[in-house]
């Protein structure tokens, strides 16, 4: 299943792609006309909430469609504004740095490979949707840069999650790209201002469900920048793997439903080229997760 948030000219919803990815299906809609009310909330993050309720509601929508024969229900995706899937995160979005050992290099050397999972975050105010305009804050930065990772949704609130355990409290798999000022970055030697300009978190389409995605920790990953491949790897090359970060994360702090943890950007980011390759006005970004789908942005003119 792949849940997306939507608009159109009655408000914003969370909707059910269909499985050609060309239809949403407006599940709190759906539910009122099939019952005469409906539990199901209008974000995405209070569907998470849900937890297992939340899956049974969709399923009963499903068989509801299809004993009646309303496939006309769905809407086709084109006539919708699609938003990232959570446009507006409780927290901070959790992001893994250098989690992969070329990227490390690339960004360095050998001796920057980490020993233990190295994690920063991102503001809030970051999130867009897909095809959303990503601003170039020319006044502020010249060395805007992509990161193209895969995203963890969490699906259940937990503490002190044992390895073992932490994909049971994933709800599923999204898209970031981790547009990063490096010149800021190094600046103010830290990640979290040259990592926080408005607009430098795309997120999308949609999230798949866990169940849909039989290991996340073996996806290829691409990313392309006018249509010329830069970022081309896998998940397997994870120097920590989604179920340690989990893990280390929820040591002393607790993960809620809804939180977003991006696991990393493989090598081949623009600081890496040289000379470095940064984005300019007009560059289309796009990245391909495995089982995932794609995310779509483009710097402003």
């Amino acid at each position: 299943m792949r849940f997306v948030t939507a608009k159109d000219e009655m408000g914003v919803f969370v909707g059910l792609v269909c499985e050609s990815g060309e239809q949403v299906l407006p599940l709190s809609r759906v539910e009122e006309r099939s019952v005469g009310t409906h539990v199901l909330p209008e974000t995405m993050v209070d569907c998470i909430e849900m937890g297992e309720e939340f899956l049974l509601k969709v399923n009963e929508i499903n068989r509801y469609i299809k004993e009646n024969a309303l496939e006309y229900l769905y809407v086709p995706i084109t006539s919708l504004t699609i938003l990232a899937p959570i446009p507006r995160p409780t927290k901070n979005i959790f992001c893994v740095g250098k989690n992969y050992e070329e990227h490390a290099i690339e960004m360095g050397s050998k001796e920057d490979i980490p020993e233990h999972v190295m994690v920063f975050t991102k503001a809030p105010t970051t999130v867009v949707g897909p095809n959303e305009a990503v601003l170039n804050h020319s006044n502020i930065t010249s060395q805007l840069d992509y990161e193209g990772e895969l995203a963890v949704v969490i699906g259940k609130k937990g503490k002190g999650i044992p390895r073992e355990k932490a994909l049971d409290y994933v709800f599923g798999y999204t898209i970031i790209n981790d547009i990063t000022a490096r010149d800021l970055q190094s600046r103010h030697k830290q990640f979290f201002i040259g990592k926080s300009l408005d607009t430098t978190c795309p997120m999308g389409p949609w999230i798949v469900h866990t169940s849909e995605v039989k290991n996340p920790n073996n996806l290829e990953i691409k990313t392309f920048v006018n249509g010329e491949l830069r970022q081309n790897s896998n998940t397997k090359h994870f120097i920590f793997p989604i179920e340690e970060v989990i893990s280390v994360l929820s040591q002393g702090m607790t993960l809620e439903p809804g939180d977003v943890i991006a696991t990393g950007t493989p090598a081949g980011v623009g600081k890496g080229f040289k000379p470095p390759r940064f984005l300019k006005a007009g560059d289309e970004i796009k990245i391909e997760v495995e089982q995932i789908g794609f995310l779509v942005n483009r710097i402003e003119s």
